[in-house]
């Protein structure tokens, strides 16, 4: 995909100044592509951070300029939804190093007018919030209510308390990781694989070719798509239907339902994410660990926090499971934080929280309006 990120209806903050990344190297400018919803009140107190997950963006509630189709987290944000825009002023921002707006490798390189590509330099989650931080003092904003994200969205989320605990009121890290784990960073590497032995990829190149690594980024969507999901939920949901025929095909097209479904979530996704962009995202995700990067080890990273935390899980998710939340929990209680835990008994897998939940919705909105009241 090439999107003109020039074209794309939502707001920008052009960042003229040096990011230097965890790596070393540095980005001499950045943009970062953004959405807000609801209005700041007179106190700069009621902002809430929406961090997204691998394939998400800034339409967070807001009509996808591409697919068309409604936000991501349509039914949590809005006016009376659990983040509700009648109270909040909620941003959401399309992360660095992604493709639907914010500078990435399919940005334009101010140095040499070519796309980045593989020239872009690695990004982590860590240099994901340091750009974000810079668009939240852009926005004159002092102090965050809550910053919320789920998977790698909850990635960022604990990379904010860890790193800068006096800008916010509180965290709600869901469904995530203090650190990504062998599977995690296996199953990224199976998708990357596929993407870079596509003849389309053309070393990262594409881009100047006029080509794109379709069927490579589409293995690899179809792979992480299998992850979201559970065996409860497969089952329940296809089983072993098969897709518009009475008989097997003896063959290799899509006989059952679930080959069908795949297929469709994997063509789809390359209309609208960029080849490259998942390269470097997927290794920002596995390249997290708080307890590298901060030099400590999790209790000793939250010690002294006066952060309120909320901490969410889902019995069906294996990708991140509610053990590595766990390792969460008791870091924060070991050093004395206020922590929150539910663990929601869910057969819907690790997407369970972009989905119908009705306790994670009553959970959420509860923690939010007690945060919201105790600022008086």
């Amino acid at each position: 995909m090439r999107t003109d990120q020039n074209k794309i209806l939502c707001s920008y903050y052009n960042d003229p100044n040096p990011l230097v990344l965890e790596s070393g190297q540095k980005i001499n400018e950045h943009q970062i592509a953004y959405e807000t919803y609801g209005k700041l009140d007179k106190n700069k107190s009621n902002t809430i951070l929406i961090c997204h997950a691998l394939s998400g963006d800034q339409f967070v509630a807001s009509k996808h300029p591409i697919t068309g189709k409604g936000g991501w987290w349509n039914r949590m944000v809005g006016p009376e939804k659990p983040i509700n825009t009648d109270r909040y002023f909620v941003v959401c921002a399309n992360v660095l190093g992604g493709c639907m707006g914010s500078t990435g490798p399919s940005s334009i390189n101010p140095e040499n007018g070519k796309t980045f590509s593989l020239d872009f330099p690695v990004i982590t989650i860590a240099d994901i919030v340091n750009a974000q931080l810079r668009l939240i003092e852009h926005l004159g904003i002092d102090r965050i209510l809550a910053v919320i994200g789920g998977s790698m969205g909850g990635m960022q989320v604990l990379e904010w308390a860890a790193s800068y605990p006096k800008k916010l009121v509180s965290a709600i890290p869901v469904a995530t990781s203090s650190r990504h784990t062998a599977q995690n960073i296996a199953f990224h590497e199976l998708g990357r694989q596929a993407i870079m032995a596509d003849p389309d990829w053309k070393g990262g190149n594409y881009s100047e070719t006029g080509v794109s690594p379709t069927k490579g980024l589409s293995i690899a969507r179809m792979t992480a798509h299998v992850t979201y999901l559970s065996e409860a939920s497969l089952t329940k949901k296809f089983g072993r239907k098969l897709q518009d025929k009475k008989d097997l095909g003896f063959g290799f097209d899509a006989d059952f339902q679930i080959e069908s479904y795949l297929r469709h979530q994997g063509l789809t996704f390359v209309d609208r994410f960029d080849a490259n962009s998942y390269l470097y995202i997927t290794r920002a995700m596995d390249y997290f660990d708080l307890e590298i990067t901060h030099k400590k080890n999790l209790t000793e990273i939250f010690k002294g926090t006066r952060n309120r935390f909320l901490v969410v899980s889902f019995t069906g998710d294996w990708l991140y499971p509610t053990s590595e939340n766990l390792m969460i929990v008791r870091a924060l209680s070991a050093a004395g934080a206020d922590v929150s835990f539910v663990d929601i008994d869910s057969d819907k897998g690790h997407d369970a929280f972009l989905l119908e939940e009705p306790q994670f919705d009553k959970t959420l909105d509860g923690f939010l309006s007690s945060v919201y009241s105790s600022l008086g």
